[in-house]
């Protein structure tokens, strides 16, 4: 039998098949029903920093008295300790049912208020966190070294204050995203998902409001995050996992043979069940064993531009041939 066992930001994982922050993980029986399936680790759902900031306010509102300073402190900490304490008891309950790595998700647009969170997170036992850094370079004031300046920022914040393992979902929205990529390694990031596919959005002419837009990932769009893995595998030592537009195992082998250290999955989970995570696994190893490939660390990064004794083909001649027809 093929060896499936992978290690993602040091963790040890049975496979490197990861159920995506979403509803699947949102209780303790979705996270255990994700490790029956055959999960190597699982995402939790996003806790949302707009959460966080309506139920301090809501705690504020209950505030109305005139505070001694000191004492006034000791309250203000008091809320940020409140926040998010259902989402502690996730992660301390999660890590008691199931026997693979739980990372939590902080889905966050500042870096203002998740020092203190984050801190009572890995408390909880979570294994590691992924910083779903969802920051739309919408405004035309704002330069892209600014937006870049905000993913650092946050960053830092959260490495001073935990010692466990990072991820940052990032969404391919930026000028150069190898630059940014290789900022956040040096800022102690261990691993980078690609990419964030943003809140999609629709128009409903009927009612002239906006509407949700494609709810679901495509195969089609795996395109993107697969160009980019090729690209930064090996570059320098953070591990890569693959998002969006992975709906089978043929999309899993692509991105493990593009470099891709874990792929996590999440639509086609919706659309096919939770049963499709032993499906692709049963598939991916005996795709492996046809290939004579013992583990995943035998062809992981082999059509990965750094092994590649044509790095062109990987940019602009593949550009001309496609456009121009040039052989």
């Amino acid at each position: 039998m093929a060896n499936l066992k992978t290690t993602y930001m040091g963790l040890e994982l049975r496979n490197p098949l990861i159920v995506a922050s979403s509803s699947l993980s949102m209780t303790i029986d979705g996270i255990r029903k994700c490790a029956d399936a055959g999960a190597g680790a699982v995402v939790l759902k996003s806790m949302f920093e707009e959460q966080v900031l309506a139920e301090i306010e809501s705690i504020e509102k209950q505030m109305d008295y005139p505070w001694h300073t000191e004492a006034l402190e000791y309250v203000e900490g008091m809320k940020v300790a409140l926040g998010p304490v259902q989402y502690l008891k996730l992660i301390e309950k999660a890590k008691k049912t199931v026997d693979i790595p739980v990372i939590a998700s902080l889905n966050c647009v500042s870096p203002k208020i998740w020092v203190d969170y984050t801190r009572r997170i890995a408390g909880a036992g979570a294994d590691a966190i992924e910083l779903n850094i969802s920051i739309m370079p919408s405004n035309p004031k704002r330069e892209g070294t600014e937006i870049e300046g905000m993913y650092f920022d946050i960053v830092e914040r959260v490495r001073s204050s935990v010692d466990i393992p990072i991820a940052v979902k990032m969404g391919p929205y930026f000028s150069s995203i190898a630059s940014v990529a290789y900022g956040l390694y040096r800022r102690g990031v261990q691993a980078l998902v690609l990419f964030n596919r943003f809140y999609q959005l629709d128009i409903d002419i009927n009612t002239l409001r906006l509407a949700p837009g494609i709810r679901f990932s495509s195969s089609d769009e795996i395109s993107l995050p697969l160009r980019w893995i090729t690209l930064l595998a090996g570059r320098f030592e953070i591990d890569l996992a693959a998002s969006t537009g992975v709906h089978d195992s043929a999309g899993v082998i692509k991105q493990l043979l593009a470099g891709a250290t874990v792929v996590q999955l999440c639509s086609t989970l919706y659309l096919n069940g939770l049963e499709t995570i032993g499906k692709i696994l049963e598939e991916l190893e005996g795709w492996m064993v046809k290939h004579g490939f013992d583990s995943v660390d035998d062809f992981r990064g082999k059509l990965s531009q750094m092994q590649s004794d044509n790095a062109e083909l990987y940019e602009r001649l593949q550009y001309i041939k496609a456009l121009v027809g040039i052989e």
